[in-house]
This record gives C-alpha cells, structure tokens and sequence, in this order.
C-alpha cells in the first residue's frame, strides 16, 4: 500500500502544473482520440513520458516537467501545449479547454478502458459516469511534511478566491445552468470532494489516508479529490479548485499566485506562526458556493467572519501582500463565463465551440 512519506517534503518552491483538456475535432467537438495519442504512437520528443487519460476518451491530461525556477513557468507550459497540439494534429484532432466543455453530453461520449477508471466507474456509479469535467492542479514543492499539511490547510480559504478567478464552465450538457463554474458543482458530486477539513499535522493526515485505503474507500492515495491536498508522492501542496483554461497567460497568473501564497506561508511556519482558520468549514463551503454562482462577481466571507469583500478587493490586498500582478489582470479581463455567454448570445454555439480551441 502507498501511502507516500515524510521523506517525499525534501524541496521547497519547486513547481508542476496539470493540465486537463478536451480533444475535438475540426468544429471543436468532443471526439473520441485519447486511445490514438496516448497509444498510437511515439510522445514527442519533447514529452518523452507522453500524455495520459483522464476518464473520458475525449479528455487528456498534459503535465510540466519539475520546473526547478518558478521563471520557468511559462517556457515549460508552452512547450507541453505545444507539444499536445501538434501531437493531435497529426490525427487531425484539436485541443480545446474549458472546465466543461459545453455541448459535451457525457451519455453520448466513451469512457477509457484504463482498469483503473473501470473500477472507479464500478465502485462510484452515476457520479462518476458524469464527469466529464476538466480542470488545473498546481504543485509546489514543500521541504517538510508537517509544514506542508499546515499550509494545505491555511490554503483552503484562497481555494474560492482561486475558482471564483477561473470560473470558466456556464454551461452543461448544452444548458446555460446559471452558474459561473457548473464544472466545481459537478466535480462535487464525487466522494472525497470539495474543501477538506483542517489536519493537524502530517501524521493526522496519513493516519486518514491509511484509513481511507484500509477500508476499501478509495483504491489509492490520488481518489483523494480535494481542492487542495499535501501530495504524499511528489512532496507538494497541490491546489485543484480552477477550471481548465483556453488561455495561457491565465494559467500562469492562478501558478503565480499558487506558487507565492505556498512560499508566503511556508515562511510564515518558519517563523513559528501555527494560527488555525476561524472560518468553521461550513463557511469555507459557502465561499466556494459564491465563486461557482458568482464567479468574478462573488463576495467571500473574511477570514475574521466580520466582512464579505468583493473578489476584486481581495485580489487588491493579495497582489499587494505578495507582489503579484497576474490575478489583477484575470480579474479586471473578462472572465471565461461572460466569455463564452457573450460569444454564444453574439455568433452562437459553432463560434462557441471554435473559440475554446488552443491555437496551434
């Protein structure tokens, strides 16, 4: 049984960054080619371990290399990207992003025969079956286990902040659902979901993984679905809240500001701070409820509980504390939602489904 260990916490600040994208076709269509670019031939050179499956076959998974200097981000997200789309070329299919995508109707669409998303299927039923959604997860390298278990916890009040950013998902199975993130609401639906409880250190939480395995309710550490999560492998914290993006330089603002608040708080445990979030988890949940309505629009509940200030003063003071500047440009930009309500209600779904294609 894997359970990771204190020893994978061994460096700080390094970086990785998931990506889970749609294969369509020519139209920007779901279509079924994850069986031809992950088993059909070589990776590219440039990805020498390849692409993986997500759970549908029109659903893949692009990963960085470790990225050793945070200023590399961008160099080692445009080389993946790349590398998918000209890789998909090749079968004459496109990748599109989006955290749903929004004609996709998961009952008409295959889903992979990987043994392990069978079992999940099996296990899991209707939840499961459904979720076609995609998102981002980011990691950043953390230098000891307890360290990183109380930065995972100090994270779950910026995970709303985070998804509110990137709501990026309106629509599902062609219906407008009047939310700014259907694909968080959707994502929910799953087990071992959402924003999880505070644990009180690296023991707690592997005495809960242990647990969650011994008992036969996940089959391994990764069913763990949460918004955020110490990863006992790689020894990150790893945030999992955003929507997918069509939009590089939107990725890479949600990495920034990923990358400083584990730093920010990282040092903060340093220097002896071990405050707990006041915020009983009923409210933390409420904040995400408003960033998946809301979206650039939502209002959070304090820290303190005493105030709700709008996303756009809490990314004010954030940049401000951490001398960020990309989340100030997603929030004041049009956020992915009006996007592609506007460009339904103005050239309709075809220009829709076009605009979600990464561009080669």
């Amino acid at each position: 049984m894997d359970l990771g260990s204190r020893d994978a916490f061994a460096r700080m600040g390094t970086l990785g960054i998931e990506e889970e994208f749609y294969i369509v076709d020519a139209e920007g269509r779901p279509t079924s080619g994850t069986d031809d670019l992950v088993y059909g031939r070589d990776p590219p050179p440039e990805i020498p371990d390849g692409f993986d499956h997500e759970l549908f076959k029109c659903t893949i998974e692009a990963q960085t290399e470790l990225i050793e200097d945070p200023s590399n981000a961008g160099d080692a997200l445009a080389t993946v990207r790349e590398a998918l789309v000209d890789h998909a070329a090749v079968d004459d299919y496109r990748i599109a992003a989006a955290g749903l995508h929004p004609t996709a109707k998961w009952q008409e669409l295959e889903h992979v025969t990987k043994p392990r998303y069978q079992a999940q299927l099996d296990r899991i039923q209707y939840p499961q079956h459904r979720n076609l959604a995609t998102g981002l997860h980011v990691h950043v390298g953390v230098d000891d286990a307890d360290k990183a278990v109380w930065v995972a916890n100090r994270l779950r009040w910026h995970c709303p902040i985070l998804l509110a950013l990137s709501a990026n998902s309106p629509y599902w199975n062609d219906f407008d659902t009047g939310l700014a993130s259907a694909r968080a609401k959707v994502f929910e639906n799953l087990p071992n979901t959402g924003i999880p409880s505070a644990f009180a250190d690296f023991d707690a939480f592997q005495r809960y993984e242990r647990r969650m395995v011994e008992t036969d309710s996940i089959a391994d550490r990764g069913e763990l679905w949460f918004d955020v999560r110490p990863h006992t492998g790689h020894g990150t914290v790893e945030v999992r809240a955003p929507d997918a993006q069509r939009d590089p330089q939107i990725t890479l603002a949600l990495v920034e500001y990923v990358h400083a608040l584990v730093v920010d708080y990282a040092e903060r445990y340093e220097d002896g701070e071990r405050a707990a979030d006041p915020l009983r988890r009923e409210l933390l949940d409420e904040n995400k409820w408003r960033a998946i309505r809301h979206g650039h629009d939502a209002s959070f509940v304090a820290r303190d509980g005493e105030s709700t200030p709008s996303l756009g003063e809490v990314v004010d003071a954030e940049c401000d504390r951490l001398g960020v500047s990309g989340i100030r440009d997603v929030y004041e930009s049009e956020s992915g939602a009006t996007r592609q309500r506007r460009l339904r209600d103005e050239a309709g779904v075809d220009a829709l489904c076009a605009d979600l294609i990464l561009s080669p």
